[in-house]
């Protein structure tokens, strides 16, 4: 039966996707970014898609503008690139109380803004009083909530944003006071939303502050140049305290109009480094990649800290019926999926929080609802619905887009195959598509996406399904995962939290089956041969700094 599930999924691909046109698209390119000397230049040439909004820490929320963020400005903490552990950037070190509310942390005496200045406790005590004022609009003010009368301050009931629980204890110590304990503030701080800011420059110019004549930074790199919607440049910066060790020294931001664009550029040696978070690589292009003798060898596949899933409403029948919801994901064959449709060789997800995230749960140990027709249909027979028989209609939506479009699609020709069971799929563009999934209009099935802030559970499985405190799309209500929960957030004993978010993964996405995890976000690269050093940061910008350029012939690298 699943030879047959797969010639289906297969004859719908292609009904559905018939061969399109590719249009000619011409862009405007600044000319010194794509007139090639012979071999390659000793700076870096990356793609960025569309446009970078911004380079303020405070307004940073997309992907582009975090990748900017990264190269200029400093974080009290970083992550370990293998473990995603907390390590030591900005602040030195730092020490939590008894009660786990108050943090303290340590400033290295050596880091200074590109004026020459130190960078002190005071920048990021204003830049959080700033960034938390609501007159400022921060997208990213809610990760300040744990932060003592945050929440007031945020809605206005308090209006003495000196009232934050940070504060400067020295020129060099900086101290936090949380709302309650949270083990996972560590990881929280290097965020852009708690990274220093220059305030005598952001008072004096306002919103022209970033603008390169303008702008001071802290960071292994510096603005040097830029174009908006052409290229922004930087350069290294001789004032970072590591400068000895930055071996790259510009970085060429390129901005293309669409990732076909850019890919042709690559193969042309007009990018050295494409894919991740810069510019996606066309998952139809991926699999000519892997067989074309050059390309093979230059791509590769990490993992990028994302999930796309779809949630059930909870309080909807038949799916109110947690039998029903086990037999619906039992019956998606994910790795089919994947191979037939979305072709980026995600990995196949059972659970919500993306391995090796702190409190995920490995993928070898086969938590949650797996591709399982048989013990579907016993499941479904279970719930009263034997053979599908008797089974009112089931809606599923989704936000527009084509790969949406796709999936759902193949979630439907699935469910009907093995379960004999009606799924009706229902699209709407993203604005009414979020009002339309809020509680309690919400269909029974719904797609949405998560990519982690900070690499911990508590920012997946509490921040999106604690029931009194999330979104809670869901519509759920566990005790035991509240209990689960809230015990996490507040205990600094990491193998007890390891433990307790375990449990929690169990609840949520097998016995309850509350959610189906489709797949985790992997995120493929091409790089070119004389990009030594490089590796990828599943979250938070790459680490340009580590990387350097080979001085040789790129025909003379093996």
């Amino acid at each position: 039966m699943m030879v047959w599930g797969l010639v289906l999924l297969a004859l719908f691909l292609f009904n559905a996707c018939g061969e399109q046109e590719n249009e000619n698209n011409t862009f405007e390119f600044e000319k010194e970014e794509v007139i090639q000397k012979k071999g390659h230049p000793e700076y870096i040439r990356i793609p960025i898609e569309g446009v970078i909004p911004t380079i303020d820490p405070g307004l940073t929320v997309d992907m582009a503008s975090i990748e900017i963020t990264e190269q200029l400005f400093l974080g009290l903490t970083d992550y370990d690139p293998n473990t995603y552990k907390v390590t030591p950037e900005l602040a030195e070190s730092w020490t939590v109380s008894e009660d786990g509310t108050i943090y303290s942390f340590n400033i290295r005496k050596n880091a200074n803004w590109t004026n020459g200045e130190p960078v002190t406790a005071e920048d990021i005590v204003w830049a959080i009083q700033r960034n938390i004022n609501p007159d400022t609009n921060c997208p990213y003010s809610y990760m300040l909530s744990i932060l003592k009368n945050a929440n007031a301050i945020s809605s206005g009931e308090l209006k003495d944003v000196t009232k934050i629980g940070v504060r400067a204890i020295s020129d060099k110590v900086v101290e936090f006071t949380l709302e309650h304990p949270a083990a996972f503030f560590p990881a929280m701080v290097g965020l852009w939303i708690y990274r220093p800011l220059p305030q005598k420059i952001v008072k004096e110019f306002g919103d022209t502050w970033t603008n390169h004549q303008n702008i001071q930074t802290n960071g292994s790199y510096m603005l040097s140049r830029w174009k908006k919607g052409k290229v922004m440049v930087l350069k290294k910066n001789p004032d970072y305290y590591e400068a000895e060790k930055v071996q790259i020294p510009e970085v060429h931001y390129i901005i293309i109009p669409e990732s076909s664009v850019g890919l042709v550029m690559y193969e042309s040696d007009e990018l050295d480094v494409v894919g991740g978070e810069y510019m996606r690589i066309p998952l139809t292009e991926i699999p000519r990649i892997k067989i074309d003798p050059k390309l093979r060898k230059e791509y590769t596949n990490e993992p990028s800290f994302c999930t796309y899933y779809f949630g059930y409403n909870t309080l909807r029948p038949p799916v109110d019926n947690h039998l029903v919801r086990k037999a619906i994901s039992a019956a998606i064959d994910r790795r089919l999926l994947i191979e037939v449709i979305t072709k980026g060789d995600q990995d196949p997800a059972t659970t919500f929080t993306r391995p090796p995230i702190f409190g995920s749960v490995p993928i070898e140990e086969g938590m949650g609802v797996s591709f399982n027709p048989k013990q579907a249909r016993k499941w479904l027979a279970e719930a009263g619905f034997p053979n599908g028989t008797g089974m009112p209609e089931i809606i599923l939506m989704h936000n527009t887009s084509e790969d949406n479009a796709m999936i759902a699609k193949a979630v439907q020709t699935c469910v009907k195959y093995y379960l004999n069971v009606d799924i009706i799929i229902k699209n709407k563009e993203w604005t009414s598509y979020v009002d339309s999934i809020e509680q309690p209009k919400t269909p029974h099935i719904f797609r949405l996406g998560w990519c982690a802030d900070y690499p911990d559970a508590n920012n997946w499985l509490n921040d999106v399904f604690h029931p009194n405190t999330s979104s809670n799309y869901i519509g759920w209500k566990n005790k035991e995962f509240i209990t689960l929960m809230d015990r996490a957030q507040k205990i600094n004993d990491q193998d007890e939290r390891q433990q307790l978010y375990k449990r929690a993964e169990q609840i949520l996405c097998e016995e309850e089956t509350a959610i189906i995890p489709l797949y985790f976000y992997t995120a493929p690269y091409l790089v070119k041969k004389w990009v030594k050093g490089w590796y990828h940061m599943a979250m938070g910008g790459q680490h340009i700094r580590n990387w350097s350029i080979a001085k040789d012939d790129p025909s003379d690298i093996k």
